[in-house]
């Protein structure tokens, strides 16, 4: 299943670094002081300190594949992590990984070539993929404990983009991923505050994220559309939002909608 980026690209490996760090420290103060009991419905049968744990352990999961180049899938996602005794330090522990993801990602070249899940087949993919990993999972916490979110428009866009460009690859830990199919119909999500657009077809054979100009484009009209701000549609992606919601405008075929979020949650 082949995938194309829309007409635009992807933020600056810089940005990447430097709102990792950002997320952390946000996603930190949000869990800092909160019970970390407290469950968190966007993330069934997770705890506040199942979630801050999952973070954190990924950004040193991803910094040990950074550090060692992997070139094949690896065998085991070990690494020492270094948790604390007392669950209501593990803010202070997560913030405590920043320096060396912040180094890590500094001494890494972006354009180096090695294993990744996704689209992209080098280390790039792995800052671009833990941002949106921190961010969202900021989000779940923000609305465990009743608390309203701000996603910077830009990240958002972007996100969205990462999403869907990934999304094909996605089967190896999401399978009803591998499942979603069609008849040619296409799916759009349009970002009412950019004007950015992504459209995806949905093939016998699998889908995949069309291009927006060249050769290749698709000008007929989508058998389906979303269009909402760029925070709404990400999250809306990551299965915390229904498309029902009065936040967006949908036009088109619901079951299509259905059929696609039946099969891209995870």
């Amino acid at each position: 299943m082949a995938t194309t980026s829309r007409a635009g690209h992807p933020l600056s490996y810089d940005t990447y670094r430097e709102a990792i760090g950002r997320e952390t420290h946000r996603f930190a103060e949000v869990v800092r002081g909160a019970d970390p009991a407290s469950a968190v419905p966007s993330c069934p049968d997770w705890t506040l300190a199942e979630l801050t744990r999952h973070v954190g352990a990924v950004q040193r999961w991803f910094c040990a594949l950074l550090t060692r180049r992997v070139q094949e899938p690896p065998r085991s996602r070990d690494v020492e992590l270094g948790l604390p005794a007392d669950e209501r330090d593990l803010a202070d522990w997560l913030t405590a990984g920043v320096p060396e993801v912040a180094a890590v990602l500094r001494d890494t070249d972006p354009g180096a070539a090695m294993w990744t899940w996704g689209a992209d087949r080098h280390t790039r993919f792995w800052a671009r993929r833990m941002l949106f990993e921190t961010l969202v999972h900021r989000v779940d916490a923000e609305h465990a404990l009743g608390q309203e979110s701000d996603i910077d428009p830009v990240l958002a866009a972007d996100g969205v983009d990462e999403f869907l460009v990934n999304l094909p690859y996605a089967g190896v830990f999401a399978p009803d991923v591998t499942k979603l199919r069609g008849d040619g119909e296409i799916v759009a999500f349009q970002c009412a505050g950019t004007g950015e657009e992504w459209r995806v077809r949905l093939d016998p054979d699998g889908f995949r994220l069309l291009p927006l100009d060249g050769d290749d484009a698709v000008s007929e009209p989508p058998t389906a559309a979303v269009r909402g701000q760029a925070a709404d549609l990400l999250l809306l992606l990551y299965g915390r939002r229904s498309y029902q919601e009065p936040a967006f405008d949908v036009s088109g075929e619901a079951p299509v909608l259905d059929r696609w979020f039946a099969h891209t949650a995870f």
